[in-house]
């Protein structure tokens, strides 16, 4: 008998209201454990860390770097999600392919309509190529306000013109897809970003707040394929309202997330695989300690 089926068999017959309390009760060792478990078991999909400390958006990553990071994630992970397609990010969908890794394919859109359409033929060019089995056009973008809903619809258009065999969507906040719903028509896959951390909730409540995110994103989804493309939590950092970055509380999150996702057949991309200390600049000090792996890439738990 499994760790998990030993000591764990009590997890399915308790209500999801009660999970994380039910995690309370147990001992830092037995956590540890089940999360070592979870992870030789395999999880769905993790969001790929590419910077190193010293290293930012804007600057190109090479292959050598790219590689050694996506062969310490291959044993644990049958997806891998990446957010841009030039700089370097374009080698991650080729390197998971040749590793037998699935991809999740994203172009970073913004302001800039020059790197907007790099990007975008990027996209379709890997897609063309065989490296995306999904791809995602833009993340975050009507979130940020960096484009008009109208702006980001063209897009998406154009991608599934050009990829018409490859599911497309676009990653956003599970809200946006209840209040656009063009945009939730259009995708042929809704993929909503769920941070019970960024709304401020107290860690107690976070993961019934998460997969109420979830229902929502279904619900606009309207019987579509729903994907979180993102979810997790910090190990330190300063707090956010009622949310506390903790290292324990990291660990509680992707142990109630990963089984609530294997029980119900959810496809979850955790957030994130390395810590990224670039972020401490857009995020405030929590935003540099969201990985599984920390920076020196040693898995923390």
């Amino acid at each position: 008998m499994s760790f998990r089926e030993e000591r764990f068999l009590s997890y399915a017959s308790v209500g999801a209201q009660d999970r994380t309390g039910y995690m309370e009760s147990l001992p830092a060792e037995d956590l540890n454990c089940l999360f070592m478990e979870i992870m030789q078991n395999g999880i769905h999909g993790l969001c790929f860390s590419l910077y190193e400390d010293g290293q930012k958006p804007g600057d190109v990553i090479g292959e050598a770097q790219i590689r050694r990071r996506m062969e310490i994630i291959k044993p644990y992970s049958g997806w891998v999600r990446s957010f841009s397609c030039i700089e370097g990010n374009e080698l991650i969908p080729k390197i998971a392919k040749e590793l037998g890794v699935k991809t999740l394919v994203g172009a970073w859109l913004g302001h800039d309509k020059e790197k907007n359409r790099e990007e975008i033929d990027a996209l379709i060019e890997l897609g063309k190529q065989g490296f995306v089995d999904i791809a995602a056009v833009g993340n975050e973008v009507l979130y940020r306000k960096d484009l008009t809903e109208e702006e980001l619809l063209a897009y998406i258009r154009e991608v599934k013109e050009a990829l018409p065999d490859i599911p497309v969507g676009y990653v956003d906040a599970y809200y946006e897809f209840v209040q656009r719903p063009a945009i939730a028509e259009i995708s042929d896959v809704i993929l909503c970003n769920c941070y019970p951390y960024w709304e401020g909730t107290a860690f107690e409540h976070s993961f019934g707040h998460m997969r109420h995110m979830f229902e929502l994103g279904v619900q606009a989804g309207k019987g579509k394929r729903v994907i979180i493309t993102e979810t997790g939590w910090p190990s330190k950092g300063e707090g956010l309202g009622g949310a506390v970055p903790s290292k324990e509380n990291a660990l509680k999150y992707f142990i109630n997330t990963q089984l609530w996702a294997n029980d119900n057949n959810i496809e979850v991309f955790y957030f994130s695989s390395f810590d990224e200390s670039w972020k401490v600049g857009a995020e405030g000090e929590v935003g540099a300690y969201w990985g599984l792996w920390d920076k020196n890439e040693k898995l923390k738990f």
